[in-house]
């Protein structure tokens, strides 16, 4: 399944975004078959994907989340399989949550970015202070 990300952009300290990652081509493979995960990687030069660390993530039929501790309470995941489309809202954004946010999909839910197949291509989110 092919991903697509959009809505990164700059925040102040403390404000909100909402990330979505919608499946393409939405009448195939639709994400109701898949778990799907946030990851970032931070400013600086590309890294690895297995570098990237795990942020959000949500079971296919959305009956489970997982949150990485640093955006506990502040963050949410959500998914919707009839519109094969994912979400990332982020409220009380620090600095430290600047970076490249790429949405990911695979059977299985798991921190581990090398498990997962299909990328979207990522999007910017910068957080000032």
């Amino acid at each position: 399944v092919q991903l697509v990300e959009s809505g990164g952009g700059l925040v102040q300290e403390g404000g909100s975004l909402r990330l979505t990652c919608v499946a393409s081509p939405p009448r195939f493979r639709r994400l109701r078959d898949y778990s799907v995960a946030w990851f970032r990687q931070g400013p600086g030069p590309a890294t690895e994907r297995k570098e990237r660390e795990f942020v959000a993530g949500i079971t296919p039929a959305a009956e489970t989340t997982q949150y990485a501790d640093s955006v506990k309470g502040r963050f949410t995941v959500s998914k919707d399989n009839r519109e094969s489309t994912a979400w990332l809202q982020m409220n009380n954004l620090k600095p430290e949550d600047t970076g490249v946010y790429f949405c990911a999909a695979d059977m299985l839910l798991t921190t581990n970015p090398e498990w997962f197949n299909s990328w979207g291509q990522g999007t910017q989110v910068t957080v000032s202070s």
